[in-house]
């Protein structure tokens, strides 16, 4: 935890041992981010990243500055050496900042320059040569330059599809779109399609629940029955619904 005065427009960093934070995004930038975050804890032991629906901008420590793209499954992160810190784009953010389909990078983690060409590797560069904190006010900065409004349909179908009843056929009709118009207008903006989104969505929601059924708890989520979660919860986990809500916690999205 560095003691030195913020920069322009760096998120406040809270003192602590907490070994993943968040802080929130600059004003301007509610509608496109997510947060801003680093992990420690990834210098040390490996992290399993789950499927959220958002892409980060990530600073990986001797890797240096990558694209994380839209997770459709779980993906094993670390240990890495030196700092991990990020700027967390929220789900239909990613095309207007990247300037590319988001589906292009859907799964992967791919260096910034293929992204940003040359002022992606010259991005790279100045982080580089900064800490923590001034990684994660470079980013911002970043995100400032390139950012514009959202696709308002991608918006209001990530909002629609996160209703624990929610369905594609009717989430596309009272859009005004067909189903297919609405999956290319997500894979375009998100990386993925609308199930992928809602399934993200169920997994978001059971990670919220607290009822110690783990029926009451898929139930609560939207799931059709206990085997629907345990499917679905296997496919964007890797793990049973058990292992995850062991040490499940929501992070920002």
């Amino acid at each position: 935890m560095t003691s030195q005065p913020h920069p322009p427009d760096a998120p406040a960093r809270p003192a602590g041992p907490a070994l993943y934070r968040e802080y929130p995004a600059v004003r301007g930038l509610q509608s496109l981010v997510s947060c801003l975050w680093e992990n420690a804890a990834v210098r040390v032991r490996p992290q399993t990243v789950i499927p959220d629906g958002c892409v980060d901008l990530i600073w990986l420590g001797d890797h240096g500055l990558v694209v994380a793209g839209a997770d459709t499954g779980p993906r094993q992160s670390g240990p890495t050496p030196g700092a991990v810190c990020g700027i967390r784009l929220r789900p239909g953010a990613a095309g207007v900042i990247l300037g590319i389909p988001a589906a292009e990078i859907r799964d992967q983690l791919v260096p910034v320059e293929h992204v940003w060409h040359r002022s992606g590797r010259a991005l790279a560069e100045t982080m580089a040569e900064a800490d923590t904190e001034r990684r994660l006010a470079i980013l911002t900065e970043a995100v400032l330059l390139r950012h514009g409004p959202p696709d308002p349909v991608v918006v209001a179908a990530a909002r629609l599809l996160s209703a624990p009843d929610a369905r594609v056929s009717a989430t596309a009709a009272e859009l005004g779109l067909s189903a297919r118009q609405l999956n290319r207008r997500l894979l375009e903006a998100i990386g993925y399609g609308p199930k992928t989104l809602a399934r993200v969505a169920r997994l978001r929601r059971l990670i919220a629940t607290t009822d110690p059924s783990l029926s009451l708890r898929a139930l609560a989520a939207g799931y059709a029955s206990q085997a629907h979660m345990n499917e679905e919860v296997r496919r964007l986990t890797g793990a049973t619904p058990r292992q995850f809500l062991k040490d499940a916690a929501l992070t920002a999205a």
